[in-house]
């Protein structure tokens, strides 16, 4: 756990660095946050990691998108051969990537660069039955959460998150929406670029899913598996992973938030790993980080 003894001495050490005090805002704030994880007086991030987690999900039947299905497969090859925008920026910052299959609906064994981690071809669809069984929701946690382990075991001491996989903004809206308990349209986005049209259609698509799953607001485990993703367990494992190695995770963006939101539910000491890179333009972004204490 993060050394609190240390807070004071580490808040001297960077309000008396050459700067006017506070001048870096949040820098400081992240300074002072890795510093009591890493209880050291001069914290230092080696050997980052980023896990992008693959996944298809079976509401994509329902038109919730833009984009078909078949897109998320293709990116994860595209992403395999360095053609990505994940790709540039990985390169650019010095980040190993590591692209998982949770749960795409095509056979990616044979591609160099994808590790095989599948679950099943996809979620089922909410709007008829429970996305997942507990089992398959289980394997997904553990997954995430043992990436991050073999990173920490090869020297990385920070990991950030990325996913792939048409409709998870709708998986995603739709355990929001139960998490903190509002109407779907409070919290549904336009995802790639949906229509006003589009927008109704998948809000209401998400408020009958849960209608007929019934999750409890009060189980994250429920919520997860009835209406959630294969993706988003992975990476709610996967933040789970990093408190548990003392390794501070970078939530990236919305379906990330919303897993992170899973995690602490699970395991409240989570809250104290979670670096926030940005908030995102999805309606749940600013309410997801609020709940975070982000």
């Amino acid at each position: 756990t993060p050394d609190e003894a240390l807070r004071p001495a580490l808040q001297n050490k960077i309000d008396n660095l050459n700067k006017p005090k506070g001048s870096m805002g949040r820098l400081e704030e992240l300074a002072l946050q890795i510093g009591l994880i890493q209880h050291t007086l001069s914290p230092e991030l080696r050997h980052p990691c980023h896990l992008l987690f693959g996944a298809d999900h079976g509401i994509e039947r329902e038109g919730v998108s833009i984009s078909p299905r078949e897109i998320t497969w293709q990116q994860m090859i595209n992403f395999s051969h360095g053609g990505g925008g994940v790709n540039m920026f990985c390169r650019q910052h010095g980040f190993d990537l590591f692209l998982i299959d949770m749960g795409v609906d095509y056979d990616l064994h044979s591609y160099p660069g994808i590790i095989d981690c599948k679950v099943a071809r996809g979620t089922r669809n909410f709007l008829h039955e429970a996305a997942m069984t507990e089992e398959e929701t289980d394997r997904c946690i553990e997954t995430g959460a043992r990436m991050v382990t073999e990173c920490h075991e090869r020297g990385c001491n920070v990991v950030s998150i990325g996913e792939m996989g048409i409709g998870n903004t709708t998986t995603t809206a739709a355990v929001v929406s139960v998490l903190l308990g509002c109407d779907p349209a409070e919290v549904t986005g336009v995802g790639a670029g949906l229509s006003s049209e589009g927008l109704v259609r998948k809000a209401e698509t998400i408020r009958r899913g849960i209608a007929v799953n019934r999750p409890n607001p009060d189980d994250a485990l429920d919520v997860l598996s009835k209406v959630g993703g294969l993706d988003l367990a992975g990476i709610a494992g996967a933040f789970l992973g990093g408190a548990s190695a003392g390794v501070p995770v970078v939530i990236d963006g919305l379906i990330s938030a919303a897993a992170a939101l899973i995690a602490v539910r699970l395991c409240p000491a989570c809250a104290e790993y979670l670096l926030a890179s940005h908030v995102s333009a999805e309606p749940a972004g600013q309410m997801l980080l609020d709940a975070l204490g982000q």
